[in-house]
């Protein structure tokens, strides 16, 4: 209930307001079944305007640490992961990468939308970056759909390090669906990249072959 109460009544129109959003080619996301949403990262937002524009629910998967913040400010955030049912798994890597990806399984595999930015984090200078294997791992597994999505204008409306929402053009495409056969372990890497660069092309970015988190600690 609280998904659909922030989204219609709390939240959504807001966002509309700041950003609104222009989208195409929603017909590429399936009715029913389970799919994958994979979008390139430019603010905290993006994953709002994604479940905005949505007509079906989508689930990401919350970093732990969403959850654990101390103060008011991690009691509100824990409590809007909880109401729109995001699931928390662990990010710091080993054996809880196979647990992220174990419950993004289990969402597709209950008919679920899974969305995900690849690239892992949010890019530092507009551009798409490298991104994580996890999302044609699962596709593989699952054999669900992926639904590349091109974000642009969240970033001015979530301009990296201000607290308050500003006005903008937000363009939201998504792109025809994608289907991954099992493949060897090499191929995999190769798939990512291809999926990492349409959603440059489509952006009207850049790609840059590294990961963001690589390139902001390189830069700092």
């Amino acid at each position: 209930m609280w998904y659909w109460l922030l989204k219609f009544v709390l939240v959504g129109p807001v966002l509309r307001l700041l950003g609104r959003p222009r989208v195409e080619g929603l017909h590429h996301v399936p009715a029913d079944g389970p799919v994958i949403v994979a979008a390139n990262h430019l603010a905290a937002i993006d994953s709002l305007y994604l479940a905005l524009v949505l007509p079906r629910r989508i689930t990401f998967l919350a970093k732990s640490q969403y959850f654990d913040e101390p103060g008011w400010r991690g009691r509100r955030n824990r409590w809007v992961m909880t109401a729109t049912g995001q699931v928390r798994v662990d990010r710091t890597g080993g054996s809880a990468s196979a647990d992220a990806l174990a419950a993004a399984a289990g969402i597709l595999e209950s008919g679920g939308v899974w969305g995900i930015h690849p690239e892992g984090t949010r890019s530092p200078d507009g551009q798409v970056y490298r991104g994580r294997t996890g999302v044609i791992r699962v596709a593989m597994r699952t054999g669900a759909p992926v639904v590349p999505v091109a974000l642009t204008g969240t970033d001015r409306v979530n301009r990296r390090g201000r607290r308050l929402l500003r006005f903008g053009k937000v363009r939201i495409v998504f792109a025809p669906a994608r289907h991954f056969e099992p493949i060897d372990r090499s191929a995999v890497r190769a798939a990512t990249d291809d999926l990492m660069a349409e959603l440059a092309m489509r952006s009207g970015r850049r790609y840059i072959d590294c990961y963001a988190a690589t390139f902001r600690a390189e830069s700092a």
